[in-house]
Parts: structure tokens; sequence; C-alpha cells
């Protein structure tokens, strides 16, 4: 992985593929490349890069003219990043070029099958692979080349490749790993995102997995890669360039947090029932009948969408009251787990590409097992395989780390646990109390949000840990999980979270003037509990941050959250902790939107 761009038409094509790999930076990167055709003598010329596209771009020469051309963002897992390891990979004789996202699982075996064949590798990926089985097939259309190479692969791909011989075509596939076709006036682009796509054409096919296409100039078509022709129709990104624009904003993460008054808006717009004081969820494909049939909730999320079906399952089982917890879904999908058919699943994820979470759903399909899928992007691999869901409205991520995504999932979450508690056991009165606090979220954020220049005074107070705890307790505990995975990942201090009770059973080892503790302290039942924990603290000369409704006295600073329902505190107090890592990282100088050894959307396991 992480991102391809490729285009065919008439306009100079590697201005068209370097913009395009520029749009997809925020996905994280080590290194780039890309090649285009001649277009006198069809040779393909390639140029590769270790580091940034502008390192790329600064090694293109004047004189790199072409009208078809693939590039592409490389992530490493196998091989460290370098010049040779990046994509495109060519074949000895420079014929064939691929790209390509994912993972070959039983890369070792082809290679050293082809290896004792006599064919020469010049990187230590296992996407070279791929090149040269599609170089060596003897087939004779590149369509049957690309299929004759995938027949031996094993694993996840979305690739695109380009042949000298068949210079009016490139040819792209997918398996586990986004391919998007964008369709143009007379010319055709392909992307691992829609995001390099938005610039130049809203019309775009999302492939589905086992499906490639044939791009041409005036045309494009789709086939299983068994070669059976399958119906593609052309729908329209909802999302507009400018969206992918930092707007005034130093960077991607700022503006995203800036954004959440308005994208919990979207979120919330058009699903309210006064009349009944409910929830209207027009996607869930789930009838009043089913719904009071369920007997449990699974979530599965990976890393921040796990973090956010914590909250959820907290939500539904309290509203609702049908048990719910949360999962990560890379363990999930390894254990065997039992399937329930009285169980709703629900699977979470901000790109709909998350490779675990969508083995996951697609193992729980094969078993019978009813899903839904909560996810931010319209058309994605998750949102076509669940059965039903819900859009999160968040608009476009493009910072590595998910801030607005996360607390517009959050809220999708209590809209949902409405809905099924109105169906259930939530009474009006309730039903009434939580919509009316779901309401006032867009301006309580806002109210945060304009506190940020104290929250960055202290952020400097806190950038000197070399390590830090944060506690929560029961609603408060997936906060601070997801708090300290905030900081983890942009500022690399690191942090871990606990439940407040724990801190007796083996962290308060941990505690000592040097090692902060950022405590989730909400005006709830709890209350003197986490009052408590905050005295065990300091009792061992601990330095506290608490995010609270008042000001804490045992805590050295306190940021104050306004008051919402008990049940939606949490998203509240995750805002001023975005804010905290956010000026922690930038006091320390980190590359805050392409934080290292990260990716944005992980389709690998």
């Amino acid at each position: 992985m992480c991102g391809i761009v490729g285009y065919i038409g008439k306009r100079d094509v590697a201005p068209l593929l370097l913009e395009g790999l520029q749009r997809l930076e925020y996905r994280g990167y080590d290194s780039a490349g890309i090649v285009v055709n001649s277009p006198k003598s069809g040779a393909l010329k390639m140029v590769k890069a270790k580091g940034r596209v502008r390192d790329l771009e600064a090694r293109v020469p004047k004189r790199f003219a072409g009208t078809t051309g693939i590039a592409h963002t490389r992530w490493a897992t196998h091989g460290a990043p370098s010049d040779i390891n990046s994509h495109p990979h060519l074949d000895p004789e420079n014929k064939v070029a691929v790209v390509h996202n994912g993972i070959v699982d039983n890369a070792s075996e082809l290679r050293a099958k082809l290896e004792a064949e006599g064919v020469v590798f010049a990187s230590e990926t296992d996407s070279e692979v791929i090149t040269h089985l599609i170089a060596r097939a003897q087939a004779d259309t590149l369509e049957e080349k690309v299929r004759e190479a995938l027949k031996v692969i094993e694993g996840t791909y979305g690739i695109a490749v380009m042949h000298a011989d068949f210079a009016d075509r490139i040819v792209v596939a997918r398996n586990g790993s986004p391919v998007v076709l964008g369709i143009g006036e007379k010319e055709m682009f392909v992307a691992s995102d829609v995001a390099a796509l938005i610039a130049h054409t809203r019309q775009v096919v999302t492939l589905d997995d086992g499906e490639m296409a044939t791009l041409k100039a005036d045309d494009f078509r789709t086939y299983t890669t068994s070669g059976t022709t399958t119906t593609a129709t052309p729908e329209t990104v909802e999302w507009e360039a400018a969206s992918y624009d930092m707007g005034g904003h130093d960077t991607y993460m700022h503006k995203e947090i800036s954004e959440q008054p308005d994208a919990v808006d979207r979120v919330l717009r058009g699903r309210i029932d006064d009349r009944f004081n409910t929830v209207h969820l027009g996607g869930l494909n789930l009838d009043p009948r089913e719904a009071r049939g369920i007997r449990r909730v699974k979530i599965l999320g990976c890393g921040t969408s796990y973090h956010a079906g914590l909250i959820g399952a907290g939500l539904i089982e309290g509203m609702a009251r049908i048990p719910a917890d949360a999962e990560p879904a890379s363990e999930f999908r390894y254990r065997n787990p039992v399937v329930d058919p009285d169980t709703l699943y629900i699977a979470v994820s901000q790109s709909g590409e998350t490779y675990d979470v969508l083995a996951a759903v697609q193992e729980l399909k094969r078993k019978g097992a009813r899903v839904l899928g909560v996810v931010n992007v319209v058309g994605s691999a998750i949102a076509r395989e669940a059965d039903g869901g819900v859009y999160v409205h968040a608009g476009p991520e493009v910072c590595v780390v998910s801030t607005k995504c996360f607390t517009n999932t959050v809220v999708a979450f209590a809209l949902l646990a409405v809905h099924l508690g109105r169906i259930r056991d939530l009474s009006v009165t309730d039903g009434k109390r939580i919509i009316e606090g779901l309401r006032k979220l867009p301006a309580q954020i806002q109210e945060i949000l304009e506190g940020e220049e104290d929250i960055k005074k202290l952020a400097a107070q806190y950038a000197e840990a070399k390590s830090m705890m944060f506690i929560g307790r029961v609603r408060g505990y997936p906060v601070a999980l997801e708090a300290s995975l905030k900081l983890k990942e942009i500022s690399y201090i690191h942090a871990e979270a606990y439940p407040a009770s724990e801190l007796k059973h083996g962290p308060l080892a941990l505690i000592e003037p040097a090692m902060p503790t950022v405590a989730i302290v909400p005006d709830d039942d709890l209350l003197e509990k986490n009052r408590a924990a905050l005295e065990e603290i300091k009792a061992r000369s601990g330095r506290i941050l608490a995010v609270a409704h008042r000001e804490q006295e045992k805590a050295d600073h306190t940021i104050i959250v306004p008051k919402n329902e008990d049940e939606l505190d949490p998203i509240l107090m995750g805002i001023p902790l975005q804010l905290l890592a956010y000026h922690t990282a930038l006091a320390m100088g980190r590359d805050i939107d392409k934080p290292r050894n990260l990716a944005k959307s992980v389709t690998v396991e």
C-alpha cells in the first residue's frame, strides 16, 4: 500500500499524476514513483524516489511527456523504504509496469519459483512478483495476462498495469484493496481513493472484490477475474475538491477539529423525529419486529473506530437495554467466534475499507449473520457488503489521525441507540431528553473550541513528559483510550489508558512527578469514585490534568467542558483532548498530518 493514481487521455500525464499523489499524501507513505508512456516510441519511462512526493517531483525531467501513466505512494511492508523498493515495478525488458496496494501472501513461494526459472528481482518487495508474472504470461491480451497472473496470487491487491505493447489501455484489478475509476470526457482516471480524482471528475465507479477493468481514453469496461462482464453504473461523489483543501488552517488536523460543530450538525440533520421523540435511520434495513428480536449487539472496529465502538456499545446497552460490547476486528476474525443468529453485528470504519474489519464482515456474512456498517465513505466496501447501516457524514478526513470522524461516529451510535431504544424500552421522556442533548452538541463543541488558547498553554507544560497516563471510569474509559491513542500517534509520547478503578491493581506503581495523568471526571453518579482516584494519584506526588464539568481540587489543571446529558458527555470530553494532543505535537515540531510509520486507510493485515 498505500496510494494509486492512473490516467489515460490526451493531457500531459505527469503533472496530473503528481497532483493526484499530492492529494493522497494524507494516507501516509515513505516513497513514491511514476511511470508514463513515450508518445512516440511507446516505451515506458519511470522515476522513483524515497521520501515525499516533492522529492519525486524534483527528479522528474522537464521532458517527461506522455498521455498515459500510473503512479504510487508506498507505505513499506516488504523491504525498507528506498528508491528501488518504491513502485511502480518494471520487468527487465521495461515493457510491464505495475503499482500495487495490498500484500501478496505467497510472495516468497512465487519468488523462489521465478528465481529458479532465471528471473532476477530488483527489489525486496512482494509486489514485484506480480510484474514478473504478468510479463511472463503467454496470453495474447493484457487483460488475459493480468488474469493469468492473478490466478496464482494469494492475498490482497489493488493494482494498475501498463504494458508497452498495449499502449492504448490500463488494466486494473481489486481484491481487498480499493480501486476507484474516474469517468471523464474522453479521458479516464483510476485511484485508490476518490481524493485523487475529485479535482477532475465526480463520476466514479468503485470496483468490487474479484473485479477488473480496462480503461481506454474514451471508454471503460468492467468484468470479473474469470472474464465475465459486469455492469458498472457511475455514481456522483457528494464531496467537492475544496473539501480537501486546508481552508486557511496550518494543518488538516486543525481544520478537521475545527469542523466538528458543522460535521455533527450534518450527522443529525434530517434524522430526528420530534413527533415520537425518536430517530429515523432509513439505511438500517431493520424493521421494528427484527429490532425487537435482537438479543445482543457486537461492535467491531480497529483503532479509533474500536474506541468509538466502545462508547457506542455503552450507549446501546444503556438506552436500548440490549447487551452490547465492542471488540477489535483484528482479534475477532482470528478467534473462531460463535456467530449467534440473534446477535446484530456492527462494523465500524472511517474509510469503509479497513481490511481487518472488511474481512470480519465477509466472514460474518458467510456464516449468515446480520451486519450493519457505520462508515463515512459512501459506496465503500463495507457499506456495500453490509445489510444496512449508517453513514456518519463527517466529510473528507485528510489527516492520518481521525478526529471529526470519531466524534461523528459516536454521535451516529447515539442516534442508533435512541432508535433501538424507542422501539424497545426507552421512554418518551428519555427519548426527548437525549434528542435535546444531541441538538446541543454543535454549539457546545464550538464553545470548547473557543477555549483552544488555554489548552495550547497547557500542552506546552506537558510536552516535556516522556510518558503519560489517561484514566476514566465506565463512560470515561473509552475517552481515555482514544485520547491516549491521539497523543501517541502524533506526538510520539508514550501513553497508556486504564480504567480509573484499575489504578490500585498495578498502574499506581508508575505514578511519580514525571508521569502526568489525564483524568476524565464527568459530573455524574461516579463523580466521587473518580475523585477518589485523583486522591490516590496526588498522594503519590503525581501531576493531574482533569477534564471535568467543574474545577477539581486535587488536579493541577482542569479543562472545563459544558455539561450535556450523562450519556452524551463522552462526546464532548474527547474534544479538548484532541486539541491537547495537537498542541503537544505542535510544540514538539512533529509532522502532525503525516505521523511516522502510520497510514490513513489500513488495507493490509
